[in-house]
């Protein structure tokens, strides 16, 4: 049966798109990798391509160019907004929480390549910018009280460092505790900052 007359919007069409954006995923995560073990200048598209599994023209179509790709890499702004994505008296289980699932279901961790930026010279130097005015900032905004700037870069170590644990140093027991556990004895301490008492 010829499928000439198929609406372009029919579901056959559908699992397209998601291939594009699983692949587009892919790339931005081989490129996260790449970017946390050497410097921007010495990562080639072939690389990024080989490790995500596919051709350096379909980086090139989906990304336009090498820059285009870490810019999307050194932006912090698509996971800051899902980082922060719940009411302050439950953030910071949530942020503890979305970052143990980012490690454990994708791979990858919303905040932990801030802590490549020495390795990158000047896009180091892009990598904090976007850092601070994304994440850092935007977290002190939403905080009550007084030095709200301190207690958003205290909430955002403590997340960095179970970051650390997790995805850097492969911390055994806190790979094998379930995921709540984890939140409900780490989430009040990112929370105390938050929120502190009095």
């Amino acid at each position: 049966m010829s499928t000439e007359n198929t609406p372009p919007d029919a579901p056959a069409a559908r699992p397209a798109r998601r291939d594009a954006e699983a692949t587009k995923a892919a790339i931005l995560r081989a490129a996260r990798y790449f970017l946390a073990r050497q410097a921007h200048a010495d990562i080639t598209l072939k690389a990024v391509a080989e490790r995500a599994g596919v051709s350096p023209p379909l980086v090139l179509k989906y990304f336009g160019n090498k820059d285009a790709v870490f810019a999307r890499v050194m932006s912090f702004e698509e996971d800051a907004a899902a980082l922060l994505d719940a009411p302050l008296d439950d953030l910071g289980r949530h942020m503890v929480r979305h970052v143990l699932v980012s490690q454990r279901e994708h791979g990858s961790d919303p905040l932990l390549r801030i802590a490549f930026a020495p390795l990158q010279g000047d896009h180091g130097d892009v990598l904090r910018a976007n850092f601070r005015a994304q994440v850092t900032s935007r977290l002190a905004a939403r905080l009550p009280g007084p030095d709200a700037g301190l207690r958003a870069e205290l909430a955002l170590g403590a997340l960095l460092g179970l970051g650390m644990i997790y995805g850097i140093a492969r911390g055994t027991d806190v790979r094998s505790t379930p995921v709540e556990e984890t939140v409900d004895r780490y989430g009040p301490l990112v929370q105390a900052q938050l929120t502190p008492e009095g």
